[in-house]
């Protein structure tokens, strides 16, 4: 007997995530709520922090890459005094320090952790080490030594400090940032040490807090039906960010069925903001989002069609 596969829908789900569950609990819980054939999320968040989960169904998946591309901002609490193996509270204390560094002190060291830099992950994430993801090996006592990676921070600030043990960041970052690295660096770079007590991610892209529903909203009905559709917001709500390019009807057909369009018969229409080398745009058929385009060596290619 084949197993039931579930329905059919497209769109975005916005989950403000509560502490203590991982990403992918959330992802299968909703997936479950609304008997979804196919989702997933757009950026993964620690079972420690809470926030905006964004979840894709159906045909929205094939827009997370430019969710995960989105620029985020969080907030974070950082605890100072205790340094931990996983750089945040679910982790064992490995050092201790004294020191307990003044608001200017942060302000001096900040810039230094702001524009593009280079970052050593945590230990305990997901990279993969010789096909070992990273945390594994560190469960197992093995923890691996990770080389720095590309980071690019927009802003980080200092924005309160409840008492002297405490301080709390707000972080506009690209993708792939690791808040606790940050948190992690920043107390040593203030001569003591640190971790994360509590993160919560505010925006993803284009989905602002605003956007988000709780978990426990979407617990099944008294009936047991399946959460409604109308709970989603469209697909092309996560291509809001960027540069709309207008087509007309027979440009929008090319493009769907594979063909290039020679950019000179866009003059005039290309956005400013575009990129012309490698920029993505999103083609417009009228109000309709046809998909997402790429700028290329004259051309405009179809890259990834709704």
């Amino acid at each position: 007997m084949r197993r039931k596969r579930g329905r059919q829908i497209d769109g975005w789900l916005v989950i403000d995530k509560p502490a203590g569950m991982t990403s992918t609990d959330v992802v299968n819980r909703v997936k479950r709520a609304f008997d979804a054939a196919k989702a997933g999320h757009g950026g993964t968040l620690d079972p420690l922090a809470t926030g905006l989960l964004p979840i894709a169904f159906g045909a929205a998946t094939k827009t997370v890459p430019y969710i995960m591309d989105g620029t985020k901002r969080y907030q974070f609490t950082l605890r100072l005094g205790e340094a931990r193996d996983t750089d945040d509270a679910d982790g064992a204390v490995t050092e201790t320090s004294a020191v307990r560094p003044t608001d200017e002190d942060f302000r001096r060291a900040l810039p230094a952790f702001q524009g593009d830099i280079m970052q050593v992950p945590p230990v305990y994430s997901a990279i993969k080490v010789a096909g070992e993801r990273a945390y594994d090996m560190a469960r197992d006592g093995r923890p691996p030594d990770l080389p720095p990676r590309p980071a690019r921070i927009d802003r980080f600030e200092l924005v309160a400090r409840p008492d002297e043990d405490t301080a709390i960041f707000e972080v506009e970052s690209g993708k792939g940032v690791y808040m606790r690295s940050l948190a992690r660096d920043i107390a040593r770079a203030c001569g003591t040490v640190g971790h994360v007590a509590a993160l919560r991610r505010l925006r993803v892209g284009p989905f602002a807090e605003e956007d988000a529903i709780p978990l426990d909203k979407l617990t099944p009905n008294d009936d047991n039906a399946p959460a409604s559709p109308d709970l989603l917001l469209p697909v092309a709500t996560a291509l809001a960010d960027i540069p709309a390019l207008a087509l007309t009807h027979e440009e929008a057909e090319s493009l769907s069925h594979g063909q290039a369009i020679s950019l000179l018969g866009l003059m005039g229409r290309i956005p400013d903001a575009a990129d012309p080398d490698q920029g993505i745009v999103r083609g417009m058929d009228g109000g309709r989002v046809i998909g997402l385009c790429r700028l290329e060596d004259g051309w405009l290619r179809p890259d990834r069609m709704l």
